[in-house]
């Protein structure tokens, strides 16, 4: 039996990401994107004008900064999702190696399944959640807090939030430059090629080859 062209170079695929983690993602991008709309409508002025109601935007950002933290809560409950979260909490000394690197993404280093760039966005992005919700919290129940603790909490609240803005909008920079990235969160799996390329112990775990050293 002969086989089709199509079915002879169809490439091998690796399951990335699981249906729960692509699902909490979507949720997580959809919320921030929602804060970041309204933040800039309450914060800008003259973006502010463009909206009649100025409480209703405040108490969607307030809606929506509160329930932030669920996807990520509701998450725990997958498997998959507690065995990336514990990769991203690893830090190699490869991770270093391949920071300080200026080849890092030619596949000399040996990267798992999450590069030291993706680890650092995503410790940067959970602390800044956690910071951003405790210091809303302050600020929406102000009244329970001295004059002090809110100013501080509005302080650092306001900047923190410009400087997650900046790592989001980054985040979004280098997933529209790696289609392939995009199609792994998109559709949960990716090519053995980008995989031995981009993450080659990871792909290498995978494929059965070697243990994990992520």
């Amino acid at each position: 039996m002969t086989l089709s062209s199509d079915a002879a170079v169809a490439p091998v695929q690796l399951q990335r990401f699981s249906t729960a983690e692509r699902w909490v993602h979507r949720t997580i991008g959809i919320l921030l994107l929602i804060l970041i709309v309204t933040a800039a409508l309450l914060f800008i002025p003259d973006l502010g004008g463009l909206v009649g109601n100025r409480q209703t935007v405040r108490r969607i950002h307030e809606i929506v900064g509160f329930a932030l933290p669920i996807p990520l809560l509701l998450a725990l409950l997958s498997r998959a999702f507690r065995d990336d979260a514990d990769r991203l909490n690893r830090f190699r000394p490869t991770d270093w190696k391949w920071l300080r690197s200026r080849d890092r993404r030619s596949g000399r280093i040996p990267v798992g399944k999450f590069n030291a760039g993706q680890k650092l966005n995503a410790a940067f992005s959970l602390g800044a959640i956690l910071v951003l919700l405790a210091t809303g919290t302050m600020m929406f129940f102000s009244s329970y807090f001295p004059d002090a603790l809110r100013t501080g909490a509005t302080f650092v609240h306001d900047w923190l939030s410009i400087a997650f803005i900046i790592v989001v909008v980054g985040h979004i920079y280098m997933a529209l430059n790696d289609a392939t990235a995009r199609l792994g969160m998109r559709s949960g799996s990716v090519p053995e090629s980008w995989a031995r390329r981009e993450h080659g112990d990871w792909a290498a775990e995978e494929l059965g080859t070697v243990s994990n050293n992520d």
